[in-house]
C-alpha cells in the first residue's frame, strides 16, 4: 500500500467502503471487486488500498481470528506479524514480570503491541515504514492514549520512563509491499545493538527459529515457540522477563492450550535403541531447543539414529512435546515393498512423513497402491545406512 492509497482509505467514506466490501478470499473476487467499484465511480488509490485490505483481512484471520476485520494490514506487515495467540503468551510474560510500560520497537502493523495494551500495559510503538506506522496507529487507536505510535527508529526512540522494550529487528528489505530476507549481519537495527540494550535494561528480542544458535548470547533465556505444529520464531528474553535458571525453553501451543519444557542448557541426547513399539516425533520447538534428549527419558524412549529426531519406545505413554505412533509394520523404503505391507493391511488413506530422507512424499504417494479401507502414516526415515519405512497408527 502507497500513501495516497492509505490516505484515499482513511476517511469516513473510505473506512464505510471497506466494511460494505468485506473480505475478499479468491483472486477471481479480487479482479470482480475492483471492476464492481471502479464502475461505481470511484477513485483508482481508493479502489485499490479497499480491495488490497479486504483480501489481507481475509488472510489475517489465521493470525487475528476475528480481530482481522475491524484492522489494516501491509502485505509484509501480515506476513511478518506474530500471530495474537502466541503476542498474547509475550504479554502475559511481561505482566508476570511486574512490567508496566513497554516499549515495541519495530512494531510493524502491531500484533505485539495490541496484546500489550490489552493486556493493561501501557505501550510505546515506532516503526521505521510510514505507512507501516500509520496502519499500526489505526489498529492501536481503541487504546487512546494507552498506546502510542511514532513513526522513527529503534536506535533513536525515546526510552525515559519505559521499563521494559519488545524488539523485532527488521530481517527483510526495507518497505511494506515486496520484500525480501537479508542475513543476520543485515539486520535492522543490528543485532549487536539489540544485545547492548538487553544488556542494560528487560528486553524481548524476537528472531527467526531457524537463527544460528551459536550467536546466541550466553545469558539470555532462549525460547522457541510452536503453534500448531509449526515453529514460528525464537524470543531471547533478558534481564527481569528472563527467568532464572532458564536458558533453553520449548513451548508448544495447540489451539488454546500451551505446554512448556525447560532447562538450564541444551539436553544430553538420549542413548540409540532398536525400533520399539512406539516411534515418536518431537515438536519443532523441542528440536529447535535441543531438548530431545529430555522428552526422550521422559518417555522411556532412545534415538533411533543419533543423527535424526525420530525417538522408539515399548512404553505406552505419550507427550505433549511429541507425536506419538503405534508400529504396525516395518520394510524396505521402496514402493515394491511397502505396496505389500499396505494390500496386507489394508490401507486405502495414507498419510506420509519423513525425515532423513530426500523424498517428495507426493511424488512417492503416486507411486503406492491405496484401494484398501483402512487409514495409516506411513514414516519414511533411515538408521545409520539403511532406508526403512514404517506403517503406523497416530496414537
Amino acid at each position: 500500500m502507497e500513501m495516497s492509497e492509505l490516505t484515499a482509505l482513511l476517511t469516513p467514506d473510505g473506512l464505510r467502503l471497506l466494511d460494505e466490501v468485506g473480505t475478499i478470499s479468491r483472486a477471481d473476487e479480487v479482479t470482480q471487486a475492483v471492476s464492481r467499484l471502479r464502475a461505481a465511480g470511484h477513485s483508482p488509490d481508493l479502489v485499490s488500498a479497499v480491495v488490497g485490505q479486504a483480501h489481507l483481512r481475509a488472510k489475517a484471520a489465521a493470525k487475528f481470528g476475528g480481530f482481522a476485520e475491524r484492522m489494516l494490514f501491509t502485505r509484509a506487515g501480515l506476513e511478518q506479524a506474530t500471530r495474537l495467540g502466541v503476542a498474547a503468551r509475550h504479554a502475559g510474560r511481561m505482566r508476570r514480570a511486574g512490567i508496566e510500560r513497554v516499549a515495541d520497537l519495530g512494531c510493524g502493523i502491531g500484533g505485539d503491541a495490541l496484546a500489550f495494551a490489552g493486556a493493561g500495559l501501557a505501550v510505546s510503538a515506532v516503526d521505521a515504514d510510514e505507512v507501516t506506522a500509520a496502519i499500526a496507529a489505526y489498529n492501536l487507536a481503541p487504546f487512546g492514549d494507552d498506546a502510542t505510535v511514532q513513526h522513527g527508529t529503534a536506535e533513536t526512540a525515546d526510552l525515559s520512563g519505559i521499563d521494559a522494550v519488545w524488539l523485532d529487528p527488521a530481517r527483510r528489505t526495507a518497505g511494506h509491499s515486496e520484500t525480501r530476507r537479508v542475513t543476520a549481519s543485515d539486520y535492522s537495527p543490528s543485532l549487536d545493538w539489540a544485545y547492548a540494550l538487553a544488556e542494560r535494561m528487560p528486553v524481548g528480542i524476537k528472531l527467526g527459529p531457524a537463527h544460528d544458535r551459536d550467536a546466541l548470547p550466553a545469558d539470555a533465556e532462549a525460547q522457541w515457540v510452536s503453534a500448531d505444529g509449526s515453529v514460528v520464531e525464537l524470543v531471547l528474553w533478558s534481564g527481569a522477563l528472563a527467568r532464572e535458571g532458564v536458558r533453553r525453553s520449548a513451548l508448544v501451543i495447540r489451539g488454546d492450550e500451551s505446554h512448556e519444557m525447560t532447562a538450564g542448557a541444551d539436553a544430553e541426547d538420549a542413548d540409540v535403541r532398536e525400533l520399539g513399539a512406539f516411534l515418536h516425533e518431537p515438536d519443532g520447538a523441542v528440536i529447535r531447543a535441543r531438548l530431545i534428549g529430555d522428552v526422550a527419558r521422559s518417555l522411556d524412549a532412545g534415538m533411533l539414529d543419533p543423527k535424526i529426531a525420530y525417538l522408539t519406545g515399548d512404553a505406552a505413554v505419550t507427550s505433549p512435546f511429541v507425536q506419538s505412533f503405534r508400529v504396525r509394520a516395518v520394510t524396505a523404503a521402496n514402493p515394491k515393498s511397502i505396496n505389500t505391507v499396505l494390500r496386507a493391511h489394508d490401507v486405502g488413506t495414507l498419510e506420509i512423513k519423513k525425515r532423513g530422507m530426500d523424498v517428495d512424499p507426493a511424488a512417492f504417494r503416486r507411486k503406492l497402491h491405496l484401494r484398501g479401507a483402512a487409514s495409516a502414516t506411513l514414516i519414511l526415515t533411515r538408521v545409520g545406512d539403511r532406508r526403512m519405512a514404517i506403517l503406523a497408527d497416530r496414537v
